[in-house]
């Protein structure tokens, strides 16, 4: 057995004095001892490995860092440390093994690689078994066609409203994505309404003949309610003018005045079109856009924009409580939304706010 300390300082020894050919080799022998006798080992040992492990791949070349990946990518008793340095390695060939199939990669360490690496990591990720929801709305926000196609295809991962919000929206006049989505049996039944919506009228057909029995009823319901809606049209509403709160917001601006307590006495005295603006004007996004979050049925979107622009929860929960299309949220749901408030980053909000932007998608 590995006695931890001396075996590091020799290792250290090896690393700094040794050629590459014989660290290659250390690497090589320690990572077969590992394999032969971990199921045997303590976590103290295994915390030995781990160390060993993390010594070694700082002076070996992609080849032999590619070879541990692939050799510790599908041992559920891994060393946790080294696992995350394979898949935070810039070298997609290393990462992949365990972006896919580690289970010992954390889901901090997903969600890192999965928003500064590139889309090959991004792809050896969308094929990970049970994919949390903080994992899959970062690679809807970043991914390209082929990664989306991979995520929507792997039937355990998860996804938020907002995850699901963005795949529709990235299915756009992808026939084959809308397709993969159409079939998912998680897709929530207002999103599968307008996912086939836009759907050519081939896609339709192929989805009624090809849904499992489970989906088929759903499908021919949302397809009938389209049918019906496209037969009979409702006359367009006409757009809510925010002409005046919008100048009115404008003016606090240019006085200094656009604060956090203006907004508070906005919420206080139920002036949501100047709320509306002031959250578009603090956000850089239009009006309108905010308006229907704040308009909508959704308390948990209402959050975001309150949370991109800087207001403290007491504000955000004044905004929430007093929407006039809502009946009274009760002390629960209160609750709820004020966790998540706090775990909510500034940083993640804006990003949210900049994907509706760019895919002008804001489920009510």
């Amino acid at each position: 057995m590995l006695a931890g300390p001396s075996v590091i300082l020799e290792l250290e020894e090896a690393v700094r004095a040794g050629s590459p050919a014989k660290r290659i080799e250390a690497l090589r022998q320690v990572t077969s001892l590992f394999l032969n006798d971990g199921v045997r080992l303590s976590d103290e040992q295994i915390a030995v490995f781990d160390d060993v492990f993390c010594l070694l791949v700082l002076n070996v070349e992609i080849r032999a860092r590619a070879q541990l990946s692939r050799r510790l990518a599908r041992v559920d008793h891994a060393p946790t440390e080294i696992i995350q340095r394979l898949a935070r390695d810039e070298e997609i060939s290393v990462a992949a093994h365990v972006l896919t199939h580690s289970r010992q990669v954390a889901t901090g360490t997903l969600v890192d690689v999965a928003t500064t690496q590139g889309q090959d990591h991004l792809y050896a990720i969308a094929g990970r078994i049970n994919l949390p929801e903080a994992v899959t709305d970062v690679i809807v926000n970043r991914g390209e066609p082929r990664v989306i196609r991979s995520l929507a295809s792997n039937a355990t991962a998860r996804f938020s409203e907002l995850g699901f919000a963005g795949m529709v929206a990235h299915a756009g006049a992808d026939d084959d994505l809308t397709e993969i989505l159409g079939l998912r049996p998680d897709l929530p039944f207002q999103f599968r309404q307008d996912l086939l919506r836009r759907a050519t009228e081939a896609v339709r057909e192929r989805l009624s003949e090809n849904a499992p029995a489970e989906l088929k009823d759903e499908i021919g319901r949302v397809l009938a309610s389209i049918t019906g809606s496209a037969a009979l049209p409702a006359p367009p509403k006409p757009p809510q003018d925010f002409t005046r709160a919008e100048a009115s917001v404008k003016r606090l601006k240019s006085s200094g005045e656009l604060s956090e307590p203006a907004i508070l006495t906005f919420a206080e005295t139920n002036r949501f079109d100047e709320i509306a603006a002031a959250l578009a004007v603090m956000n850089e996004v239009p009006t309108p856009m905010m308006a229907k979050v704040l308009a909508g049925t959704r308390h948990d979107l209402v959050l975001i924009p309150c949370k991109a622009a800087g207001l403290s929860w007491a504000t955000a929960e004044t905004i929430l409580s007093r929407r006039p299309t809502m009946q009274a949220l009760n002390p629960k749901i209160l609750m709820a939304a004020a966790q998540d408030y706090r775990r909510l980053s500034v940083e993640t909000s804006q990003r949210t706010l900049r994907f509706w932007l760019l895919h002008d998608k804001v489920e009510k």
